[in-house]
């Protein structure tokens, strides 16, 4: 056998164990009470070759909304103690369709925010006060680090939700096709979101750009005043959805992305549901259906500072770190509204340097 022979096997076996490794650190979370949720985490499970043992069933209510008490009591409880008792060092929490996205009270929590906090002795942030927001900082925000729940105290939860099963069964897929593509990555811009708390937002997009650029990535940065989506697959994807005072919801259907791809629009209730519905404001899960392989989104109204800070995202997913780590090291709190969507253990990246 030759050198490179050797060298490529040697590469290959790395990269299988890192798999097993990696899906080690991943407890598979499903509703008994929903077939749908059922299939799904036994796909996941099987493509990504997570152990039986990291495979959790509940039952909860199969709805999108639950009460805090039964949150609390088929939901958090049975998570917690698979957690205390699991010997596998769990760093990533995915749940599965089925598994309601929101609490039933004035706030609107989401249940993905509040099972990532679950062993933090932290109250949610019951009024946007500096006391309540301080608080409920995300220790990981801004990070450059791989995480490790050992060394920040939670763990990381996103989930495999759409419109259908097969839409759930796609994320999978184009998480394990993704390749570390060039681009393009468009940055829309939105004409009316440029004063008061919407500007930091809107500077983010132009900074997103300039770092993509300088790593050599095609980036278009769509400063024109048009709602667009062009005719090629997008390898990354933010804007301001239906609150562009020029976005139509045809074009908005009409975006398309390569495997791999993550997206974020500033959207009050981006994840509001993953049912099929009419009216109100855009949904992440067309970009689900569209081919999108991770998306953030809010089960209800988060305000700006809850935003995923797109110079944060792109660049830390573009420099290595998974699909989880970039959409949390962009968010700056814990116990929210905020729902992240797709496969945690993408990284299609891998090895590239951070560079800071």
């Amino acid at each position: 056998m030759t050198l490179i022979a050797l060298a490529c096997l040697a590469l290959s076996r790395d990269a299988l164990s890192a798999t097993y490794l990696d899906a080690a650190r991943v407890l598979v979370v499903y509703n008994g009470a929903s077939p749908q949720g059922r299939e799904i985490a036994a796909y996941y499970a099987e493509r990504r070759r997570v152990p039986a043992s990291n495979v959790l069933r509940i039952t909860c209510p199969d709805g999108e909304e639950v009460s805090e008490a039964s949150f609390r009591a088929s939901i958090q409880a049975p998570i917690q103690r698979e957690l205390r008792k699991n010997r596998n060092p769990i760093d990533f929490i995915v749940l599965t369709k089925g598994v309601p996205i929101r609490l039933q009270d004035e706030e609107g929590y989401s249940v993905d925010a509040w099972v990532m906090a679950g062993n933090l002795p932290i109250p949610p942030i019951r009024r946007v006060t500096s006391d309540d927001l301080t608080r409920c900082l995300n220790p990981y925000f801004r990070s450059t680090l791989p995480f490790s729940s050992r060394r920040f105290g939670f763990r990381l939860v996103t989930r495999l939700d759409g419109y259908t099963v097969a839409d759930c069964k796609a994320l999978v897929d184009r998480s394990l096709e993704a390749r570390p593509e060039k681009g393009p990555f468009l940055f829309d811009e939105a004409a009316n979101r440029n004063t008061a708390d919407y500007g930091p937002i809107q500077q983010g997009l132009a900074k997103a750009a300039q770092l993509l650029e300088k790593k050599a990535f095609d980036v278009d940065l769509q400063s024109s005043g048009a709602f667009v989506a062009p005719p090629e697959k997008l390898a990354g994807y933010a804007s301001w959805g239906s609150n562009d005072a020029d976005f139509e919801l045809s074009i908005y259907r009409r975006l398309r992305f390569k495997p791999g791809a993550l997206c974020e629009t500033f959207v009050s209730t981006s994840g509001r549901t993953f049912e099929p519905t009419l009216g109100g404001q855009s949904l992440i899960a067309d970009l689900i259906a569209n081919g999108a392989t991770g998306a953030k989104g809010y089960v209800s109204e988060p305000y700006t500072f809850a935003l995923a800070k797109p110079e944060i995202l792109f660049d830390r997913y573009t420099s290595g770190l998974n699909l989880a780590e970039s959409f949390y090291s962009a968010s700056q709190f814990l116990k929210w509204k905020d729902i992240v969507i797709g496969d945690p253990l993408c990284d299609p990246y891998r090895g590239m340097s951070l560079g800071h």
